[in-house]
């Protein structure tokens, strides 16, 4: 199966989230979504990664409420050792399902700021990304300029070619002005953000 994996600490997921999530099912060729809740992201240090298992939670909740959508929520970061860098969490996914084909989705912010990641090639070359708009984002000239930086094949079989990175740009896929930090302000300012919600 053609799995998308989107990785995150969705706190809270919100209907942005819900709009990729759609679109990813019905737009796309996946098979299925596997919605991975990280317990901490190595660049968000304020996230607690106790807090994991409340947003894991949560997540399967929001999921219940759409049962439309081929989307599971996954705890396989809750149970993998800190750092939770994306390149492990997508090794040990195809360690336990060697048979499926992994994509991991991002936004157009993440693929600017990718080269920062661990082991960001072998993402690419391996697993491959999805990447959908952001406001403010020029997703095919960091595209062009990750193509042209690519020089050397991080799995050590031979040269690496621009082509060898498998990044596909979904230029049509929903962007939604609201993000999870605009949700805890609000909530926390005694505004009802019921309605952004998931």
């Amino acid at each position: 199966m053609k799995i998308a994996v989107y990785t995150g600490t969705f706190n809270p997921l919100h209907i942005g989230h819900l709009a990729i999530m759609e679109y990813l099912t019905c737009r796309q060729d996946f098979d299925m979504v596997y919605l991975i809740v990280s317990p901490q992201s190595p660049f968000k240090g304020y996230m607690k990664a106790e807090t994991g298992e409340e947003r894991f939670r949560n997540a399967v909740a929001a999921l219940a409420r759409h049962p439309g959508l081929k989307v599971m929520a996954d705890d396989i970061e809750l149970h993998l050792p800190a750092p939770q860098y994306t390149i492990r969490t997508l090794d040990a996914l195809k360690a336990r399902e060697p048979e499926n084909d992994f994509t991991l989705i991002i936004g157009a912010d993440n693929l600017k700021d990718i080269c920062k990641w661990k082991d960001y090639r072998k993402i690419l070359c391996r697993y491959g990304v999805a990447v959908y708009p952001r406001k403010g984002y020029d997703m095919k000239s960091v595209r062009d300029g990750l193509l042209k930086e690519c020089r050397t094949d991080p799995d050590g079989s031979g040269s690496c070619t621009g082509e060898k990175y498998r990044i596909l740009l979904m230029e049509d896929a929903p962007t939604v002005d609201i993000s999870s930090t605009q949700i805890r302000e609000g909530i926390a300012a005694g505004i009802d953000m019921s309605s952004y919600m998931m």
